[in-house]
């Protein structure tokens, strides 16, 4: 079936189905070689299509070992393989999408497919940057993320209050902490040299924009495992700056030479990785200082 072929609906949710229907029909259904995934999992094994895999994992709910490594793959799939793999994603979970879409329109006033498009905007924010790998219960991390979105749209329509007039608000207007750009603070701790410059960026992504982690360890050419390790030790270096006060005030000149001089130590022991090992320094063997 052709892109071009198919008749969109008007909802969210059966655009949807009508995308994942498009890339599991024949001749060329996309399938899941469940062997990849290992042995001990407890899937039937062989290569299965999308629809019979999602078919098996509904009518097998307790089998929560294998629904994580389903979701796993999946989830890393989606984020690396394209756009297809997305899709692929989301419609395998459709079924819950439409379950927490007829929770969440329960006393919903006003235009049922908005809901649909929050619930599955919160999916796909979720898939693409939220969902951490590396905890259990993938599947439950998407769908509640799927449903919060719905919530809070209900909320926010539900809690908006007109006023004729803002100037007579009564309340202040100031906004809460933190309204700062936290961005800033990264940059100083690179001037200062809590990270090197070419952690800046990755780092930015990781914390503040809550960015997913594979991809990014992809393009920086090292592991996931070394990525998640070299912000670690970033938090730690800036947290005790910002204990210290060295990121909100100004650092005496003995500070900062202690400082450029442990970045100066931490550029060397990278190369000296890179250059036992044969590869450049943000490979995945120059784990992170």
């Amino acid at each position: 079936m052709a892109v071009s072929d198919i008749a969109w609906p008007d909802s969210p949710l059966d655009d949807l189905d009508a995308a994942f229907a498009a890339l599991t029909c024949d001749p060329n259904p996309m399938t899941f070689d469940l062997d990849k995934l290992g042995g001990d999992t407890g899937l039937p094994g062989g290569v299965m299509t999308l629809p019979a895999l999602r078919d098996w994992l509904l009518t097998h709910p307790r089998a929560y070992t294998a629904r994580d490594a389903v979701w796993r793959d999946l989830v890393l799939r989606a984020r690396l393989d394209g756009p297809a793999w997305v899709v692929a994603a989301a419609g395998m979970a459709l079924p819950a999408l439409r379950r927490c879409a007829g929770q969440l329109r329960v006393g919903w006033s006003g235009d049922a497919h908005d809901i649909d498009a929050e619930i599955l905007t919160g999916f796909l924010a979720a898939l693409r940057d939220r969902v951490d790998l590396s905890k259990p219960a993938p599947y439950a991390s998407l769908c509640m993320a799927a449903w919060r979105a719905g919530f809070e749209l209900r909320q926010r329509v539900g809690e908006a209050v007109p006023v004729d007039d803002v100037e007579h608000v009564a309340g202040p207007r100031t906004p809460t902490v933190p309204y700062g750009h936290p961005d800033l603070l990264v940059r100083r701790a690179v001037g200062l040299g809590l990270l090197d410059a070419c952690d800046e960026q990755p780092y930015i992504d990781l914390r503040l924009g809550r960015r997913a982690i594979e991809p990014i360890a992809a393009t920086m050419g090292i592991t996931v495992d070394a990525l998640r390790m070299r912000a670690r030790r970033i938090d730690e270096r800036i947290a005790r700056a910002l204990a210290n006060g060295l990121l909100t005030g100004v650092a005496s000149p003995q500070a900062a030479a202690e400082l450029a001089a442990t970045a100066r130590h931490r550029k060397r022991t990278r190369a000296a990785v890179a250059a036992a090992t044969g590869q450049p320094p943000t490979a995945p063997a120059a784990v992170a200082a």
